[in-house]
């Protein structure tokens, strides 16, 4: 169950009676598009089918059999999210708004680099400013992963900006390298690993290019800056989107 803070309004009108339910904004999309995999009861804020739930009202059960065949509201619940519509309201509206602004430029920091200056990282704060200059605004009814190209095309125009990966290799002293070669290894894709006949281990290990400063203050804070780095030039390492 979800809060009922976090929770949005789905209602279905049919056969002259309303039926609505209460479910998380994300989750209902998910089963709008017929993209829902998760479990309905970590979704909704109440297992229950209502005439109006803002009173707590609920429909007659005669007229659930008829309208949906079954009482059991975990089987009417996404019919009403897939056969109505969902209601949000101004103050949720907005909340979501800053939800998936945030949750976006979070995510373009992760992945962007600016192609201009050698592939660095562009800082958060920089991604909001852009976007604020150049006019985008997301769409809290659309996931954030269908919105990341839009907001890439309004980015162009005001900074350099590129979706890349890149691969790092990392030579990992003895001391450290039980410890740190397991955080390392998760950071990314381990492209390949050695371990060598001193104890140390070599690692190559490919993440999205935005997470270069985390990348290397890991390996800093887990062999005390004694690990050597350096970037996999020698094939095309960098994808770009």
């Amino acid at each position: 169950m979800i809060p009922l803070d976090d929770a949005v309004t789905a209602r279905l009108e049919s056969h002259g009676e309303r039926f609505e339910v209460l479910i998380d904004p994300d989750a209902a999309l998910e089963i709008k598009r017929g993209e829902f995999e998760g479990d309905l009861e970590d979704v909704i804020a109440a297992e229950d089918v209502f005439e109006n739930a803002s009173r707590g009202d609920r429909p007659a059960e005669a007229d659930l059999e008829e309208v949906f065949g079954t009482t059991d509201p975990l089987e009417i619940i996404p019919e009403v999210v897939e056969r109505g519509e969902i209601q949000i309201t101004a103050e949720q509206r907005k909340e979501m708004e800053e939800q998936k602004h945030n949750a976006l430029v979070n995510k373009i920091a992760r992945n962007a680099v600016n192609p201009q200056m050698d592939n660095a990282p562009h800082p958060p704060e920089r991604i909001e400013r852009a976007l604020e200059e150049a006019g985008f605004s997301i769409d809290p009814m659309e996931p954030v992963e269908s919105q990341v190209d839009d907001a890439l095309d309004a980015l162009r125009p005001v900074i350099p900006i590129r979706f890349d990966e890149i691969t790092v290799a990392v030579n990992v002293p003895a001391d450290y390298a039980g410890s740190a070669q397991a955080k390392i290894r998760q950071y990314g894709d381990l492209e390949r690993e050695e371990w060598q006949a001193d104890g140390s281990w070599i690692g190559v290990v490919t993440f999205p290019a935005g997470m270069q400063n985390d990348f290397y203050d890991l390996v800093n804070e887990e062999t005390s800056g004694e690990a050597e780095t350096s970037i996999v030039k020698e094939k095309d390492d960098l994808k770009t989107r």
